[in-house]
């Protein structure tokens, strides 16, 4: 008999909608199951059970007043959607990983904060992660590591760790996540679900800590297509203040619905070497590529092999950038000693970095986004590129932690995530697909990525691939 958690984010908003669910009982399962799996799984840096019940009642008051007057709810009105510990929720405590923060609380939303309490949705918590976001795993010195369920001696990948363990693992129906060089997608190839990085602009990354490299955004990391595209509708849309600003879809139109349409015939480049000099693409992930590549051809896409030229210059405006982003997180002088080594390191390189080097390196990810955007322009150029989302399958906890040589961790740290960055760098969405599991079973995700503005297109064509090799139904054990 399926419980409440085997249903999908869009099956229990329809359940709460009718009556049939109770967001009150829902809420609690979800609490009972953060109570027995989280010590396990590493998913939560800090649970809000108050705010929960409170938001839970709430929504339940408002559902049945919806159906007395004939009121439509929001898409996903009394949904829990737990949010990562990089952004704010006012009154609770936002440790972004790290012990130098770990009593601050905000007093005010983040703008995506503010949507999800528009939408009705309701907060189990704040997601792990590792400090500041900084590395692709989720290990820092405030709670156990992020472990991928299918495989608890595995990393859940990072940043956005403890959002996929959540899901994964069956703690969330679905979860807000962040994405600044690959960490929706990291953790989603991670733990087998689907990860949406939204194009630059479309999520707004105010009112606080704005990211003035447009590298980072918020999106939605779930169990199937249509859950992650309900979420982005309630996250995406400007705000007051924003730098940036994608294309809105048209009047009427929604994500969501993207999910059920056909993508029609698509030009797809395969990428399966990694743009990076001297990277080794494990096997599995090649194999996951192919197998990927062989369904969109059967399908009735057009596929075609494509290399990119290995480049050194990208990987080191990348690492300045990034640098300079570590050494502008706002921790107190005193505090600094209780950085990780790594967040150490590239605080100092990042205060190294002069002014001319940074807008150099913000240069070099414009002249790349431009060379992209020209090879996916109609006519004739490709509608998406297919990769691998990673180099190799889920690490062991620690296998990237070197706090003795943090250089090499950095160095490691890139050598297993050579084809995230580049979406990061020119802005355009990309996402993660759980198509394939190696003969360990662990979950191997694949990667598209789409033009500038185009998430639709991507959306309608990741359902296309789920409908013909469905995902949602395979589980870990603890489920």
């Amino acid at each position: 008999m399926a419980e409440l958690h085997d249903l999908t984010a869009l099956e229990q908003a329809a359940g709460i909608r009718s009556g049939e669910i109770s967001p009150v009982e829902l809420t609690e399962h979800y609490l009972a199951r953060i109570d027995r799996l989280d010590d396990v799984l590493g998913a939560f840096l800090t649970r809000t059970p108050e705010i929960a019940r409170k938001q839970a009642a709430d929504a339940e008051s408002e559902a049945a007043a919806a159906r007395r007057e004939g009121r439509e709810l929001p898409a996903l009105h009394g949904v829990p959607v737990p949010v990562k510990d990089l952004n704010q929720v006012a009154g609770v405590r936002c440790t972004m990983g790290s012990r130098a923060l770990a009593s601050y609380v905000p007093t005010v939303d983040d703008h995506v904060t503010e949507k999800l309490r528009a939408a009705g949705t309701i907060l189990l918590g704040k997601t792990n992660t590792p400090e500041f976001g900084l590395p692709c795993y989720t290990e820092n010195g405030l709670a156990p590591p992020a472990r991928t369920p299918w495989d608890l001696e595995r990393s859940a990948g990072g940043s956005s760790g403890g959002a996929a363990a959540a899901v994964a693992g069956g703690l969330a129906p679905l979860a807000h996540a962040s994405d600044g060089g690959g960490s929706i997608r990291i953790p989603a190839s991670a733990c087998g679900l689907y990860g949406i990085k939204p194009s630059r602009g479309r999520v707004s990354g105010g009112p606080t800590l704005h990211d003035v490299t447009g590298l980072s955004t918020s999106g939605p990391l779930a169990r199937t297509v249509a859950d992650a595209a309900a979420l982005l509708d309630v996250l995406a849309g400007e705000m007051p203040g924003d730098p940036y600003t994608a294309p809105a879809l048209p009047p009427g139109e929604t994500f969501a619905a993207h999910a059920h349409r056909d993508p029609g015939r698509l030009r797809i480049a395969c990428l399966t070497d990694a743009p990076i000099p001297g990277i080794t693409v494990d096997p599995d992930c090649r194999t996951a590529t192919t197998e990927a590549a062989a369904l969109l051809s059967e399908l009735g896409h057009e596929v075609t092999e494509v290399t990119l030229p290995g480049d050194d210059g990208i990987l080191l405006a990348f690492t300045r950038v990034w640098s300079v982003m570590a050494a502008n997180r706002p921790v107190p002088a005193e505090r600094e000693e209780l950085l990780m080594p790594l967040t150490r390191y590239l605080r100092a390189r990042g205060r190294e970095v002069s002014g001319s080097d940074f807008a150099g390196g913000l240069y070099a990810f414009r002249v790349l986004a431009q060379t992209v955007a020209d090879g996916l322009m109609p006519p004739g150029g490709f509608d998406a590129i297919l990769s691998p989302t990673l180099a190799g399958p889920p690490l062991p906890v620690g296998a990237l932690r070197n706090d003795v040589h943090p250089q090499a961790e950095f160095a490691a740290i890139g050598a297993y995530t050579p084809f995230t960055a580049l979406y990061n760098a020119t802005g355009q969405p990309a996402v993660s697909l759980p198509l394939h599991w190696n003969a360990a079973g662990l979950p191997i995700g694949v990667m598209l990525g789409g033009r500038y503005g185009e998430e639709a297109t991507l959306i309608s064509l990741s359902a296309q691939l789920e409908r013909a090799r469905p995902w949602a139904g395979r589980k870990p054990s603890l489920w």
